[in-house]
């Protein structure tokens, strides 16, 4: 095998949570042959409500100020729970559509009061921005700061003046919205890639809503990496029913969900089982009940599904979870060497990264055929201290880069790359071309990280590829970005549009993991919480236990089964309590006190 770098070329011997089942099997009725197909982005647009409750007879101004912030969480019919708070005009003027912020503790400064008018300062922390497709973004900056003038109609207290858009309290948010994932195939069709949106809407309205923002496409910045099976010319033929033709209350309890497509004649085999694999990940993530019986112009879309529809487990190959699943179990760096850690004890990984003494980090590919380390070169300044070596597991290394420091590498989901960054400002991907036999260096164009809104600071210090290979999880400057790795046309990779998550933690990241594809698993500094997940929109920040750990905790190591950290002491698993109290971290026996867990990827 060749490699293709700085060094000189050298040959490369013998290179060579939570799965979602949902299976109920429902009778089947026969739909008309013909009917005019009905555009997904139609379906179920406008949510409807039995009618808001109105406000409190005679509230004090300041106490409807806070009321209101309760009914602006309330999106249906334009926001009419919360219209009923303002005065005819003010209500006629109001555009609900400009933005819709989330707040934290919003305080009602009343800044002038007479008889029949008052003047308040609403003063609040933006904790996040909903986008008009639900998308959810985690924001910091300074509090939200506006103006709302009250007057009497008819004795009571109305807002008469306010600024544009949508303003909601995070109590609020949470009673009214959900978040719900859609999925999208990856361009090579091995794995579906979520994307998180926030809905309130009805049970019985939530099926068409989700294939209607399945039609309209993923969030922007993911729509250079995914595929659609669901655009347009693409559409559905009739109602949505349950799965024995019935149109009442779709999506609510048992009874499943059939659907018809007009405009997949052309799809083949492939085609129509991703077609499938978005429509059952996303409806049964979001709680809605198979079977799933699926038809192109009113004939099943798979013959060998006609009978008793699609179930999660007919797609479960697609999911990012199932892709995300250990395969080849724990391993570990102690005293500077890999080494397997299995239930007969703690052995030496065969060959060179077994045998070696001086990694400083390692990476397996979720096959277990390639590892990918950072070695002490131990050459004398001003000689770069570290090299990137990559070989087979048991078999032969390469250096294949060198430099000040080298990030823990990651592998993508097929072992085809190593991806690692280079003294803080330079990321390269060590290419395994299996059908050549050669190994070869690519740098990947980072220049979207640092320009825009959300662009980040160097230096970055970890990248995590995700399993679907479109997401990059990354640390710089001590913060946590979720990024968009995207392939050019000339066959280079470059990684952009950078979403800041865990925007709420003052104190530096220090260690970050995918949990699976829409959550992360990171390590920050201090003792205070220092691990905790967040989902990859930014929502969801949630600590986890501190039971047992000691800080610092220096590196995680994760998966959808398993989640290990190290600590200043020791390797540990959280483990779940078996009296049904709260998970704790047990140690892993036998590695000491300077280990650190390797997972795949």
């Amino acid at each position: 095998m060749t490699v293709h770098s700085r060094f000189p070329r050298l040959r490369w011997a013998a290179l060579g949570a939570l799965v979602l089942v949902t299976a109920l099997l429902g009778g089947c009725a026969s739909l008309p042959e013909s009917s005019a197909p009905q555009a997904l982005g139609t379906i179920n647009r406008e949510p409807t409500s039995e009618g808001p409750l109105p406000p409190t007879v005679g509230r004090d101004p300041g106490l409807l100020l806070r009321d209101y912030l309760q009914a602006t969480a309330d999106p249906a019919n334009g926001h009419a729970a919360a219209r009923q708070y303002m005065t005819e005009s003010a209500s006629a003027q109001w555009d609900d559509t400009t933005s819709t912020v989330i707040v934290d503790r919003p305080d009602t400064l009343l800044e002038s009061r007479e008889a029949e008018s008052a003047t308040y300062r609403i003063r609040a922390q933006k904790v996040a921005e909903i986008a008009p497709d639900g998308a959810y973004r985690a924001t910091e900056g300074p509090p939200l700061e506006y103006k709302i003038e009250m007057v009497k109609v008819d004795g009571e207290w109305r807002i008469d003046d306010l600024p544009d858009g949508v303003v909601m309290d995070t109590t609020a948010f949470a009673k009214s919205y959900r978040r719900y994932v859609l999925y999208f195939p990856e361009p090579t069709g091995n794995s579906v890639v979520p994307d998180l949106r926030w809905i309130s809407a009805p049970k019985n309205e939530l099926t068409g809503r989700l294939l209607a923002l399945l039609a309209d496409g993923s969030e922007p910045a993911l729509a250079p990496v995914v595929r659609n099976l669901m655009a347009p010319p693409v559409a559905i033929r009739g109602p949505i029913t349950k799965a024995n033709g019935d149109p009442d209350e779709v999506g609510v309890g048992l009874g499943g969900v059939r659907i018809d497509f007009s405009g997949v004649s052309g799809f083949n085999q492939r085609d129509r089982e991703l077609l499938a694999a978005q429509v059952v990940l996303t409806l049964a993530r979001a709680d809605v009940l198979g079977p799933y019986m699926l038809l192109a112009d009113g004939k099943p879309l798979d013959e060998r599904f006609a009978a008793n529809g699609w179930s999660v487990a007919d797609v479960q190959q697609s999911s990012p979870e199932v892709n995300a699943q250990n395969r080849i179990g724990l391993h570990a760096l102690r005293e500077g060497s890999l080494v397997q850690v299995g239930v007969g004890g703690i052995d030496p990984a065969p060959g060179y990264f077994g045998a070696v003494s001086n990694l400083q980090s390692a990476a397996l590919s979720p096959d277990g055929q390639f590892v990918a380390a950072v070695a002490d070169a131990g050459r004398p300044a001003p000689e770069p201290p570290r090299t990137l070596m990559v070989g087979s597991y048991g078999g032969t290394q390469f250096p294949v880069a060198e430099g000040t420091t080298i990030s823990r590498p990651s592998w993508a989901l097929d072992g085809s790359a190593a991806w690692a960054v280079i003294d803080g400002e330079h990321v390269i991907r060590v290419v395994n071309d299996r059908a050549t036999g050669t190994v070869s260096v690519e740098d990947v164009d980072i220049s979207g990280l640092t320009t825009g809104s959300t662009a980040l600071r160097f230096p970055i210090t970890e990248i995590r590829i995700s399993r679907s290979g479109v997401r990059a999880v990354l640390i710089a400057d001590g913060k946590v970005y979720v990024a968009v790795v995207v392939r050019r046309p000339d066959g280079k990779y470059a990684v952009t549009s950078p979403m800041p998550v865990a925007v709420d933690v003052s104190t530096p990241a220090v260690s970050v993991n995918w949990l699976g594809g829409d959550t992360i698993f990171i390590a920050f500094q201090g003792n205070v919480d220092p691990v905790r997940t967040v989902q990859i929109d930014g929502s969801g920040l949630l600590p986890l236990t501190g039971r047992n750990l000691t800080s610092p905790v220096r590196s995680v190591s994760v998966s959808p089964e398993h989640q290990y950290v190290a600590d200043s002491r020791a390797v540990l698993e959280l483990t779940s309590n078996p009296d049904g109290g709260e998970p704790y971290w047990r140690e892993v026996p036998g590695l000491g006190a300077n280990a650190v867990p390797v997972l795949p990827g």
